[in-house]
């Protein structure tokens, strides 16, 4: 899932009650009187705010780790990361393997009561590739039959291939086979909608007291920059076996302010680290500080609409100069990896990344290299001096980084500028497609394949090729990946697929995640996993 950094696992003595301003708003409206019992709530620490919670708009894992709690789709992550059901009990395949049928659950409900039917999922997926609903994420389901010319405007959406057969069993058919299928349901693109209310409020339905979802919990309270309350709700299939009473996201930006207020006890969790105080943690808070791999990657993104970014000797250039060792290790603290591939590692189905072609050289060669072709792009060595300038999303640990990266890019005379904005800022502007030169952006899996990766740079996946990179050589091995049978042949095109992504370089890769989460020894039921995936509904706090 898109654009944000993520996460390892804490476990901070703390998570006390609520101190200082944030929980004076809190406690005006959360707060039992004397003798009442307090319920079980998780004070979440969150990177930002989320740009939407509908599950069609929404992009970031912010958005995600909020939208995976107040609605199910057909299958979810455990807390492991392991696949389980969620709405559906069971699904058979058709022999060729492009028809699923789906068993719903009986007792499957709305957070209003309502039933939950197969045509709450038809309905879903139609608005997800109908053209007026504009989802930036669409195209991760184009597996779905005629998904992509329903979403392009070529057929009507009662041309996809999804239908109710009744109440409670769904078929879905295939454009083509795809063995990560099954895995792509966990997507937040992939949840049913409550058709009734989305109708009755149009883009209003997410606000408090409107949204209906059918996930553990229901939105009960949200201020923008403040933080969003999230309730048990009572009509969730397996409401029984959640120990939460409610969940409060605090979008905490300032990763040093987000320590001091896990340091208090006001937080139980928060899912960064500030870099330049990882040593500290590490040796005041080392029971609290888990770091394990996860399937992401933090990469800087090119315009490559504008020159000089349209040329790729440029983009080539400033990427090899890069020491990303030196960011993984020194800058982040052991909590990233250096990474030279697209992919990241970790995908039994892929086997080991191709790498970039340069990745062998040593220092100086690299930046021999690198002068060569801004010379020949027309910069550098007495030509025109390269400026460029990175954006990022606020943030302690990106600053950091393109510090690094602008003093790194000196030794080739360019002249670099930076832009922090907040987080929503940031993204709404890569979705809203607005010109920029370079700009921070990271990607974690949805599903466990390199599709998942490389469908980012397709020319035709508008919403999430932050680049704007196109080429037609990249376009055809991904679509002749997606017909191939053999998995082994499958996996040679997606490699070729890498290799010309590398050669091109619109996505300047840096690092590979490990997850870094603050935790509070309180906190129980929060277990690392590739996916990141922590709900609420495995969670408890204890005293």
């Amino acid at each position: 899932m898109v654009q944000l950094s993520r996460r390892s696992v804490v476990a901070v003595a703390g998570g006390g009650l609520l101190v200082g301003l944030g929980a004076a708003h809190v406690a005006l409206r959360g707060t039992p009187r004397s003798g009442e019992a307090v319920p079980m709530t998780w004070h979440r620490g969150a990177l930002g705010d989320p740009g939407s919670l509908d599950p069609h708009k929404a992009t970031t894992v912010i958005e995600g780790n909020v939208l995976a709690e107040l609605f199910e789709g057909l299958v979810a992550h455990d807390a492991r990361g392991e696949l389980v059901p969620g709405v559906a009990t069971g699904w058979t395949v058709g022999d060729d393997e492009t028809v699923y049928t789906f068993a719903l659950r009986p007792d499957a409900r709305w957070s209003n009561g309502d039933r939950v039917t197969a045509q709450d999922f038809v309905f879903a997926f139609r608005r997800l590739m109908a053209p007026t609903t504009g989802a930036p994420y669409a195209n991760i389901l184009y597996t779905l039959r005629n998904g992509a010319k329903v979403n392009k405007g070529m057929l009507p959406v009662e041309a996809l291939g999804v239908r109710a057969l009744d109440d409670e069993t769904l078929e879905i058919e295939l454009e083509h086979k795809a063995p990560y299928f099954v895995s792509q349901l966990t997507h937040i693109t992939a949840k049913p909608l409550h058709r009734a209310s989305v109708e009755a409020y149009g883009t209003s339905f997410t606000r408090p007291g409107r949204l209906v979802g059918n996930g553990a919990f229901v939105l009960q309270d949200y201020i923008p920059n403040e933080r969003m309350i999230l309730a048990r709700n009572p009509h969730f299939h397996a409401a029984g076996t959640v120990a939460l009473e409610r969940e409060i996201f605090y979008p905490l930006e300032d990763r040093s302010a987000a320590l001091r207020r896990f340091m208090a006890g006001e937080v139980h969790s928060y899912d960064d680290v500030p870099q330049e105080q990882i040593a500290f943690v590490r040796k005041r808070l080392p029971e609290a500080l888990m770091i394990a791999p996860v399937l992401g990657t933090y990469y800087y993104a090119f315009d490559t609409r504008r020159p000089p970014f349209d040329d790729k000797r440029v983009r080539q250039a400033l990427a090899m100069v890069i020491d990303r060792e030196f960011l993984a290790e020194r800058i982040w603290g052991g909590t990233m990896q250096p990474l030279y591939s697209f992919v990241p590692p970790g995908m039994d189905t892929y086997g080991v990344p191709t790498t970039v072609s340069w990745k062998d050289m040593r220092p100086f060669e690299r930046e021999d290299e690198a002068r060569r072709l801004l010379r020949e792009a027309g910069y550098g060595d007495g030509l025109d001096t390269l400026e460029v300038e990175i954006r990022f999303n606020t943030s302690e640990n990106h600053r950091a980084t393109a510090v690094a990266i602008a003093d790194m890019w000196k030794a080739l005379g360019v002249a670099t500028s930076l832009r922090a904005t907040d987080a929503t800022t940031h993204y709404a502007l890569m979705r809203e497609k607005a010109p920029f030169e370079v700009a921070r952006a990271g990607w974690f899996a949805d599903f466990p394949d390199a599709e998942n990766f490389l469908f980012l740079g397709e020319s035709d996946n508008k919403g999430l090729n932050t680049p704007n990179f196109s080429n037609a050589a990249f376009d055809a091995l991904l679509q002749a990946s997606r017909r191939e049978s053999s998995p082994e042949r499958r996996r040679e095109i997606l490699h070729e697929a890498e290799a010309l992504i590398l050669e091109e370089q619109p996505y300047l890769v840096l690092m590979s995640y490990r997850s870094a989460h603050l935790l509070s020894r309180k906190l129980r039921g929060f277990e690392p996993n590739v996916f990141g995936a922590h709900g609420g509904r495995y969670v408890r706090i204890t005293p």
